[in-house]
This record gives structure tokens, sequence and C-alpha cells, in this order.
């Protein structure tokens, strides 16, 4: 292939904003039920709608919720698996409509319409559900309840009754456990008798400290047996009557542990090594128990393997199946794990693992769905590489490096590629070595990425995400210097041609980064950054805390410190307030319908960068939340952002719409 010489950023590529928005479906929440598997589908071209999809063993895949129905939860506002495989063949999900939950039988060879489980409240989508789970009689769906009333938000495990006689007032709506904030992971024991779920209050977020309490069906009182205030402890699952599997971070590192009621605890395999994820999405299993009695488990420092765990001797062995990242979803039906499952070379793919259950036999892996399927040549696709930095302190910054790949296109000599630090949402987050479109849009056209796992991030144990603890816009940023400095120094990457983009979190230090004034080194740096990119992130910390959702109403007390107290430090630390002449040039795109982080965080620093007559341009998006969605806004959304970085740093990518700017 003849190779021909332009300029970074304007490579030809055949990868458009079309391509990453209508090739790409999110794949999400894989079930095994018997001997099929199912998953749900984010589709972008449908409006961002979720699909339930279920595949059986003969390869026959069927779409099983058509259009306008959208299996979609806001629990929590983030969600999480929002539907039940049912043993008839049917199903139980969360419209996202209204939020009630519904029944699909199974009929014949399609399934029936949907019909309601729940009573419509007087005020819509007031009451949500999620994290289903089957009752042991088979006639109830037992799952976390959020009712939003009257200015309050109560939650609950309750038992919804499958034959629909809940829909008339909710009276048949039975509590099964309530008083604590936040509930998960409701899991009945072998003997039907009692009930184990994970349980916490304001102002922890999951990760800072959950209990494990039993609770006996029907009699007053819950048994503590695990977790507080400084342990995490994520995913119960009954071993037998008397004893359950857990994950707890007790060691500093999330573990498995077989916990009795009688208060003993066993770890089953201590490692330095995470064997879940934090718990934004209700619904997580990072293991599941197999059919044998062994564990399947996503595990890995920084990664995702699948291995098989023996309880009863701890050996841990690793299952080679071509795929280098597991998801903490897995499901299981006997030997069969339903996951999803990718790498650098593969999309993340929805795989069925059969694990034979004698001893010297290979476990085997079908794919069964891509979220990519038509991919451009190897060669427009970016090779990561997984990098270690230290920072100015001498601790350790993780990151993944995806350098400018084209098959046929050069730049002239001497000219080095800009660089785009992406930023990660959470924070607790965090980002692998993996094959996306999304960064191949930019990469192939001559635009680095380094994706950084920043101190708070997770993967490596509960130390490194507590780095961020009161730190927040102080560790993050000078992590994200650290890291694209690093490649600049060693001749990488053009150094007046740096960028920084993140989403949500990732936005707050994006913007951060170009407001605080703190170098890489600690000290006062102007200019390491020549274009920012915002995707719904935060700018105004007192304005977050009054305006965002009830699940991260308290998540600033630990990131920054709690109020009153600490007000000082809020006004100091955000964006808002700080831009300078020194600020850069900032993209704003935000979803006019975001509950996490509301409209007004956008408009406020984009009020500030007008009144700084900063270039800047904001871009709201009627009808997306926190997240696009719908294939039109994020064509538009990409296609923007390369024009911006264009503008800024001296390209001209061709057919590429031009996103006006105001101010400078």
């Amino acid at each position: 292939m003849i190779t021909e010489t332009y300029n970074y950023g304007e490579w030809p590529s055949p990868i458009s904003g079309g391509d990453v928005a209508r090739k790409h479906v999110g794949l999400a929440f894989p079930v095994a039920a018997g001997d099929s598997i199912w998953w749900q589908e984010i589709r972008p071209e449908e409006g961002g709608r979720q699909a339930v999809v279920r595949q059986g063993p003969d390869g026959s895949r069927a779409d099983l919720l058509p259009l306008p129905w959208n299996a979609r939860t806001r629990v929590h506002e983030y969600g999480g698996t929002s539907y039940l495989p049912l043993p008839d063949g049917g199903f139980v999900f969360a419209n996202f409509a209204d939020q009630r939950l519904y029944r699909v039988r199974e009929n014949g060879t399609a399934p029936a319409e949907p019909d309601p489980l729940t009573p419509a409240p007087d005020e819509v989508a007031a009451d949500r559900f999620a994290d289903f789970v089957l009752a042991p009689s088979g006639d109830e769906v037992w799952c976390v309840r959020e009712r939003q009333a009257g200015g309050r938000i109560a939650r609950a495990i309750v038992a919804v009754p499958l034959d629909g006689s809940a829909t008339d007032d909710g009276g048949n709506v039975r509590v099964l456990v309530s008083g604590s904030d936040f509930y998960a992971f409701p899991a009945p024991s072998p003997d039907d008798t009692k009930l184990a779920f994970i349980c916490w209050d304001h102002p922890r977020m999951p990760w800072d400290g959950t209990e494990l309490r039993v609770a006996v069906i029907g009699e007053p009182g819950q048994q503590v047996i695990m977790g507080g205030e400084h342990e995490s402890v994520l995913a119960p699952a009954w071993r037998d009557d008397r004893s359950l599997y857990v994950v707890s971070d007790r060691s500093g590192w999330w573990n498995l542990y077989v916990a009795g009621l009688d208060g003993s605890v066993r770890a089953l395999c201590p490692r330095e090594e995470e064997f879940a994820a934090p718990l934004w999405q209700l619904g997580m299993h990072p293991y599941v128990v197999l059919g044998d009695g062994r564990i399947a488990a996503s595990h890995g420092a920084g990664a995702g393997r699948l291995g098989v765990l023996d309880p009863g001797t701890g050996q841990l062995t690793d299952l080679d199946l071509g795929y280098e990242a597991f998801s903490p979803w897995l499901s299981a039906s006997g030997q069969t794990v339903a996951a999803i499952a990718g790498g650098p070379a593969v999309p993340p793919s929805v795989v069925r693992v059969s694990i034979p259950a004698a001893a010297g036999q290979a476990a085997s892996v079908r794919e069964l769905r891509r979220e990519t399927d038509d991919l451009p040549d190897r060669g427009y696709l970016p090779a990561p590489r997984a990098a270690r930095l230290t920072g100015p302190d001498g601790s350790v910054v993780h990151a993944v490096v995806y350098p400018p790949a084209h098959p046929a296109a050069a730049a002239p000599d001497g000219e080095l590629p800009p660089y785009i630090v992406w930023v990660h949402g959470g924070p607790t987050a965090h980002v692998l070595p993996r094959l996306d479109l999304e960064k191949a849009f930019f990469t192939s056209r001559g635009i680095g990425i380094i994706d950084v796992n920043y101190g708070g991030s997770s993967g490596y144990g509960r130390a490194y995400r507590e780095r961020l603890r009161g730190q927040w816009g102080v560790v993050d940023v000078a992590d994200v210097m650290t890291a694209v400095l690093a490649l600049a120094e060693a001749g990488e990457a053009d150094g007046k041609r740096l960028g920084i983009r993140g989403g949500s979190a990732g936005g707050w230090t994006a913007l951060a980064a170009i407001t605080s004034g703190i170098g890489a080194a600690g000290t006062p740096e102007a200019g390491v950054f020549a274009a920012a990119t915002s995707y719904f992130g935060v700018s105004d910390l007192r304005g977050f805390a009054a305006q965002t959702h009830d699940f991260e109403s308290r998540y600033l007390d630990g990131l920054i410190g709690p109020l009153p107290d600490c007000e000082d430090l809020y006004a100091e630390r955000a964006p808002v307030g700080h831009v300078s002449k020194l600020t850069c040039p900032v993209l704003l795109l935000q979803g006019l319908d975001d509950p996490i982080v509301p409209p007004a965080q956008a408009e406020s620093i984009a009020a500030d960068l007008a009144a700084h007559d900063i270039p800047h341009a904001y871009l709201p998006f009627a009808g997306e939340s926190h997240g696009f969605r719908r294939a039109e806004n994020i064509i538009t959304s990409l296609e923007a952002e390369l024009s911006f970085y264009g503008q800024i740093m001296g390209f001209t990518p061709p057919g590429v719409p031009r996103v006006p700017l105001t101010g400078g």
C-alpha cells in the first residue's frame, strides 16, 4: 500500500461519526437461564433504548421487546440489570417511560404484549425497581424498590406478585426489609427461610463501606454478618443454609470470602487483586457459583481475567479463551457462564463459556454478539499499550496509550502528533486496553489518546482508590498531567498540542486541570493543555452538591469534605470562579435531561468562559441524559470535538462540519 503524507489530524479515515454511533450497540447484563443466554442491547439508532435479546442453544436469536418498550431502570439514576428471565420462557422488566414493572409471557414462538405488575404511582416514575431475583415460591419477584414521593426518597427490598394483583393499589407489594438508605443484592437462602442483602447509608458510597445482613423472612430484625463504615462488602451468594460467599475489601483488595451466620469469616483466595468493581449499577455479579460447586470469577489488578476457583483448596485457574478482559457481570446456569468479554483486538462481546465439571478438560467459548460487527481494516485501529508512570510525589499512575494508526498515511518529517488525555468518569471507574471505535475515530486521523487510571480509579486496591479522598481536583489533575507530559518528554507527543477530555467526573477533572493552576510537579503551571472538552462535567461543586440526585448527594463528603465545614474548599477547587486569561479554549457538551450533572453546571462554566472572552462552544442536547444514547447526538458531538481540536491545534480535518466558537 502506498503511503502518503498528511498533517496529523488530517489523515483520511474511513471511520465516521456515523460508524461509531450506528455500528456500535452497547451490550450489557448477560444472563444464563436454562440452555439460553439473554442480554440487553443499547441501540443508538432506536433512540438509545435498551432491548432484551435471547439466544438459544441452536443459535437462533429472538428480539423480545419491540418498540416503544425500553427495559431500563432509573434506580440510583444509573440503573443496572432491568430484566429477569422466568422459568416459563417469559420475563419481567422495568419500563423506562413509567418505571413500572411488566411481565412478558411466552406465547408460542413469540412473546406476548407486556402486562403491568406494579400500579401506576401518582407521579410518573415515582416507583422504580431493579436488582431482580425470583422468590423461592416462584410466584413473586424480589427486588430493590426506590420510591420518590413528597420530596423524600425511600428504598426497600420488596416482593412483587407475578399474577398482576399489585396493580390496583399496591397493597400486595410486600416490604421484606427497609430502614437503610440503600439496598442491593437480595439473595434468598436455599431453605427459603432467610434473605441476605447488602445495605449502606449516607454519606457512604458502596465502595466506602457497606454491610452484609441476613433477615429471617417474616420476622423482625436483621443480623449483621460483615462490613461496616470502612469495609466494602458486595455480591453475597448462599453456599448453604448457614454460610455465604461474599466479596470484601477488608484486606485492601476486593477478595472472595465465605462468611458463616455464626460470625466466622474465611478468605478463599487472598490476593492483591480485585474480584469485584464499584457498585455504580445494581445487579452486578463479579463471580458465580457453578453447578459443580466451583466459582467462576472475573479478577485481576487493573484487568479482568476469567478464572475458576475451587473454594475448598483456594486454587484459582485462569481460562485461556482468547479474550483479555471480562466485565464483572457474570451469570451461570450449571456449568455455563454468560459474560461480556473483549480485548485490544476484539470489541466487547456476549460470550457463552462452557466449563467442564471433569478435571483436565478445557473450557470452551462461543461468541454470540459483538458490539461492533463491521470493523475497518486493522491498520486503522490503534494498538493500545499499558503504561505505568511515576508521579512527582513518587506515586504510580496507570494509563493506556493509543498511538495514531493508519495503513497508508504518514506525517511530515519532524512533526509530532497531538495527544488527548481521556479522563474516565466515576471517578472510581477504570479503563483497560480494548478495541474502541470511538478512539479509532481520532487515532485513525492522526490524533493520539492516553487513557489515564488516575488516583481514585478502581482495579488497583482500596489504597489506590483512597488516594482521591479529600483530594478531588488535586490528585486526579496531577496524575493526568503527569501522564501526558511523560509522552511529550519522551518525544511521542507534541507538547504544544495536548488536549484533555472527560465525561461526568472526568469532565470535572478536565475543567479543573485548565483552571486550578496545579502543574504536574505540584507547582503553579499554566498552558499544559491547549484545549479541553467536557461531556456533562461538574464545574460548580456547591451547586452540584445541591442539585444532583440522591445516590451521589453526599459523595463530595469523601471527595472534598463535608459541608458546611469545607465551604471554602468547595469554592477554591471549583472550575467556576477560576477561569482566567490563561484558561485554554473549551468545548462543552451537555444533555438537557441530565439528573446527575444538571445543565446548570455546563451553563455556569460557559458564562464564566464568556465573561473572560475565552474561545468556547456550548452544545446542549435535548432528550439526552447522563451519557448520550441517540445516534444523531453521538455523531454531532464527535464531529464537533474533532473540529474543535482542529481549530485550536492547527489542522483541518476533512469532511467535518466546523463547530462555531464564541470568544477570543
